[in-house]
């Protein structure tokens, strides 16, 4: 789905959608509540939002797996798998599985850390931790499970965006929030803020998050080849993610002059005709190169793949002493 303007502001929209999004409150409440969560043996590390759309939990995932590896730990990647068609329990293999299969995400994780953290998807969630067991795994990093009770979990990690917020502060359909930010900050034990690196957090989340532990991180591009690319080139951009306008500010920011764009709903499949009428309107643009998403471009046909680059990104801690003392405590390591 695309990422509706109106979660923006509390609009007469957003008003006529209260009385639905109270329902989805009760349902929330009534799930956390009824579920007893069952605990593994290792340690989970959940990392989520509160809101439905990207917020950058993908990149801090597979940094806090390169941070428990220097620490000498094993940690295996658990993801719903969302938009695949795959149930699992599955170990995700870039070379026998497609984002159709497992998803767009668990597809990029696998294929971003060159297999050296293994991802699975497992739309039950202990069955997927348990799996990872098995096959090894000493720590368990849970992608996007907060709202999800059944598993227990040892850290909870709220990943929040600097700009963007919790929007109108509604709950869903009438706002972007999967349930209460009350309730869903008390189940959390550390908030990671994303912003720029010239940037304070923004003091209304700062107030906000007063009684936790949080730190900022700053999401780079990872490749100097595709920025060098970029710069002073005329861009044609495409993205299938919840908030594109975010993409095409990275873009910017790296000098490249946007010179047209199309939106396409989160975890979109694209069809040849989609990708023809992007290669059309670049071309109508005049566009020097087109670039998407490093999780788009791995839902984009072979055929297609010489004709439009990505920006692969990774997330750079602003305080990493934070980050060491937060994985030692649940490591045991020093």
């Amino acid at each position: 789905m695309r990422t509706p303007e109106f979660w923006r502001h509390r609009g007469l929209i957003s008003t006529l959608l209260l009385p639905l999004s109270g329902f989805y409150y009760l349902g929330s409440i009534l799930r956390q509540k009824l579920t007893s969560p069952t605990r593994v043996d290792v340690p989970v590390i959940c990392i989520g939002n509160l809101t439905a759309g990207g917020s950058g939990k993908t990149p801090i995932t597979l940094s806090l797996a390169s941070s428990l590896q220097k620490m000498g730990k094993n940690p295996h990647i658990v993801s719903r798998g969302y938009g695949g068609e795959q149930e699992g329990p599955l170990r995700v293999s870039p070379s026998l599985h497609s984002a159709r299969d497992v998803g767009d995400e668990p597809l990029m994780m696998a294929l971003a850390n060159s297999q050296s953290t293994p991802v699975w998807i497992s739309k039950n969630r202990v069955n997927g931790a348990k799996a990872a067991i098995k096959d090894g795994a000493d720590i368990i990093l849970l992608d996007d499970g907060f709202q999800n009770p059944t598993l227990q979990k040892d850290v909870s990690i709220l990943v929040v965006d600097n700009k963007i917020g919790f929007s109108n502060e509604r709950l869903i359909p009438s706002g972007p929030l999967r349930e209460s930010i009350h309730n869903g900050l008390k189940r959390a034990d550390a908030v990671f803020v994303i912003k720029q690196p010239d940037e304070a957090i923004n003091p209304e989340l700062a107030a906000i998050f007063a009684t936790k532990a949080v730190t900022s991180v700053t999401i780079k591009p990872a490749d100097e080849t595709n920025q060098s690319e970029l710069k002073s080139k005329k861009i044609f951009a495409f993205a299938g993610i919840g908030y594109p306008h975010k993409f095409y500010n990275t873009l910017e920011n790296l000098s490249a002059q946007i010179c047209g764009s199309k939106d396409f709903p989160d975890h979109y499949q694209y069809t040849e005709d989609d990708l023809e009428k992007v290669l059309y309107m670049a071309q109508k643009a005049e566009a020097d190169a087109i670039f998407t998403t490093e999780k788009d471009f791995v839902k984009i046909p072979e055929a297609y793949k010489d004709k439009i680059s990505y920006l692969p990104i990774h997330a750079v801690w602003d305080n990493s002493e934070f980050i060491n003392t937060l994985l030692s405590k649940l490591t045991g390591t020093t």
